[in-house]
């Protein structure tokens, strides 16, 4: 089909084509007029979400997701944000409405469950574009419903987002209270081990001032030992030397040399022995003089061997009491090191004991601290959402639309009839030109025969559809 046979076909049925679009135009005109009228009333309310929460100063990173507004415009349209307003303006307790949803629903369901589902077939959420104000309309056939049920969305959605907000807290807030009440009792466990650990080790302090006082004092007894031992080994030479000058040996002692008695009677006792000398070359064994010198080097010698045996005794006690000296040292100092090993096992141990207080007591602080949190954001009452313009009753009716329904069933009309047109021509299609007769016929036209009036000049659609008489051959 070209341009020439759709404007043939369209000439052909303009009467069908205007009847419908006439037919069509006054149907929606009567059903504009017909309808009830429609009141829109809309609330205007803020979201003003700068990702601070300004009760407790943290930062909330769900408020700068992308989705944010589109979670909200889901909350506002949600169900129980519905049925919040049915019962806020009380509309499931009326009787009318009782009755009206015992006829709808034949008592299937439940009268605030139909009432939501009514609100919010006749609501409409729209935000604003690049800023935060959301728009919730309602349309309603009293004006002043209407605003009274777009205002009870806007202050329901924010008593909702408050208890969406709160309820979290809320149960957070619950279990921060029962982790609370166990971590104190593992603090007041640990610090009870502690205190039970210090009264059986006699812990007065804890600090780490003893275990350095006993290191020090084990410092001190080793020094002393190694002093002692070389005192010690020092006079048990000098003993030897000693026990072996007593003995007649060669005097190696400096102890019993360098004695001033001793020397003094080694003095006398050599000169003693030389007037023995001197009395036995001059006199015989039984001379009076020779007897008295040899009386007098034999007490000497005497005194001489008393006084060597006093020095070697003196000797072996200062001996005796540095060995024993060095005993008590070594005595000392093992005791010293199980005193210090056990303070140094006792301090482990208390060391873990306080690790685990300390870790105990942060567990608790930071529960405790969260909890303060919670129940402060459980407690709060305040919202992130503002009702910026509150509805007011509308004074024009926002439908039906006359106009616009009329434009729309011109252009329904056109395209209907159109559709018509064409329908009625695939179903019995004529013979409207020679173009039709080829196409149908599939032979060759030898000429168009035109009858009517005398030929006369037309123009436009006339002239290319009136019926030819001439005969023109091909």
């Amino acid at each position: 089909m070209n341009i020439r046979q759709f404007l043939l076909i369209l000439l052909a049925r303009k009467r069908l084509i205007l009847g419908t679009l006439l037919a069509t135009v006054l149907l929606a005109l009567g059903w504009s007029l017909v309808q009830q009228k429609t009141y829109t009333a809309t609330a205007s309310v803020l979201l003003n979400y700068k990702g601070v929460d300004p009760l407790t100063g943290l930062t909330m990173p769900g408020q700068l997701m992308p989705g944010y507004m589109a979670t909200q415009m889901d909350i506002i349209g949600s169900k129980n944000v519905a049925l919040r307003v049915v019962d806020a303006l009380q509309l499931a307790s009326s009787p009318a409405v009782i009755r009206q949803f015992q006829e709808a629903t034949e008592g299937k369901g439940t009268v605030r469950d139909w009432l939501a589902d009514l609100l919010l077939k006749k609501l409409q959420i729209m935000p604003s574009r690049e800023s935060s104000v959301v728009e919730i309309s309602f349309d309603g056939a009293d004006p002043a419903f209407a605003a009274a049920v777009a205002n009870a969305f806007a202050g329901e959605y924010q008593k909702a987002t408050v208890q969406l907000k709160t309820e979290p807290a809320k149960n957070a807030s619950t279990y921060f209270n029962e982790q609370t009440r166990q971590l104190r009792d593992n603090v007041e466990a640990a610090q009870a081990r502690l205190s039970k650990y210090q009264q059986e080790k006699g812990i007065v302090s804890l600090d780490n001032n003893r275990v350095d006082v006993e290191l020090s004092r084990l410092n001190d007894l080793s020094a002393q030992l190694v002093v002692a031992q070389a005192a010690a080994m020092e006079a048990s030479s000098r003993e030897r030397a000693a026990g072996s000058a007593a003995t007649g040996a060669p005097i190696n002692s400096p102890d019993v040399a360098n004695n001033a008695l001793i020397q003094n009677l080694r003095v006398t006792l050599a000169s003693a022995e030389a007037k023995l000398a001197e009395a036995s070359s001059r006199y015989g064994r039984n001379h009076p003089q020779y007897q008295s010198a040899s009386a007098e080097v034999a007490k000497l010698r005497s005194e001489l061997g008393a006084a060597v045996g006093t020095v070697t005794r003196s000797v072996g006690a200062n001996a005796d009491v540095l060995r024993q000296r060095e005993a008590e040292l070594q005595a000392e100092l093992a005791a010293q090191k199980t005193r210090v090993l056990e303070l140094n096992r006792t301090r482990d141990e208390l060391g873990v004991m306080l690790k685990d207080l300390d870790s105990a007591q942060r567990a608790y602080d930071s529960a405790s601290e969260r909890f303060s949190q919670t129940r402060i954001e459980a407690q709060s009452e305040q919202s992130d959402i503002s009702v910026l313009n509150p509805a007011t009753a509308p004074l024009e009716p926002s439908g039906p639309r006359v106009l616009l329904n009329t434009l729309v069933s011109i252009l329904l009309g056109t395209i209907l009839g159109v559709g018509l047109a064409l329908m009625l021509e695939l179903v019995n299609r004529p013979v409207r030109s020679s173009g039709d007769v080829r196409d149908m016929l599939g032979i060759p036209v030898l000429g168009a025969i035109e009858w009517g009036a005398p030929r006369v000049r037309r123009s436009g659609m006339r002239r290319l559809m009136a019926p030819r008489r001439l005969l023109r051959l091909n």
